[in-house]
C-alpha cells in the first residue's frame, strides 16, 4: 500500500486561524495534488485523499491534521497511520522547523522558503488582487514542503 505526504497552508491572523488556503499532498499513484480554497471542502477533501497505509507530515500531528479536523471534521488519524517526521528528526538530533532541518541535511529548494508573513502576503495578493504570480509562489512553496517530506523520509529511512 502507498503513503501520503501532506502539508497545508492557512490564512491566519495573530492569535487565531481563519481557514485552510492550500492542501498539498503527494501519493505514489496521484503524484502531487494541490487543492485551493474555496474548493477545499469536507466533501472534496474526503473524496480527493486517496487510500494509503500511512500519512507523513512535519509537525502534522500538532498542526496540519488538527486543523483539517477542526475545519472539516475529518480525522485523518482514523483513516491513516500517522508518521510525524518532526519526531524522527528529533531522534536524529535535528531540531527546528522543516526549513532548518532541510538546511542541515542539504535538502535544496528552488525558491527561498517563505516566512509566515510572506505566505499571508502571497495569499492576500492572489485572493484580493488576482495576482497569479503570488499564487504561483505560494503553490511552489507548498509543493516544495510536500516533496521535501518525501526526501526527508528517505534520508531518515523512516
Amino acid at each position: 500500500m502507498y503513503s501520503i505526504y501532506l502539508d497545508i497552508e492557512t490564512r491566519s491572523f495573530p492569535g487565531r486561524m481563519h481557514y485552510i488556503t492550500v492542501v498539498g499532498f503527494y501519493h505514489e499513484e496521484t503524484g502531487l495534488v494541490q487543492m485551493l480554497w474555496p474548493d477545499i471542502t469536507t466533501e472534496t477533501l474526503d473524496a480527493t485523499l486517496p487510500d494509503a497505509d500511512r500519512i507523513y507530515t512535519f509537525n502534522g500531528n500538532n498542526f496540519d491534521l488538527k486543523v483539517i479536523r477542526q475545519f472539516h471534521g475529518i480525522n485523518l488519524l482514523d483513516r491513516y497511520k500517522s508518521r510525524d517526521l518532526m519526531y524522527d528528526c528529533w531522534k536524529h538530533g535535528l531540531k527546528g522547523g522543516l526549513k532548518v532541518v532541510e538546511q542541515n541535511l542539504g535538502i535544496q529548494r528552488t525558491q527561498p522558503p517563505l516566512d509566515n508573513y510572506e505566505i499571508q502576503r502571497c495569499w492576500s495578493r492572489w485572493k484580493h488582487k488576482g495576482d497569479e504570480e503570488a499564487l504561483k509562489v505560494l503553490l511552489k512553496y507548498n509543493e516544495e514542503d510536500v516533496m521535501n517530506l518525501v526526501r526527508l523520509r528517505e534520508i531518515l529511512d523512516a
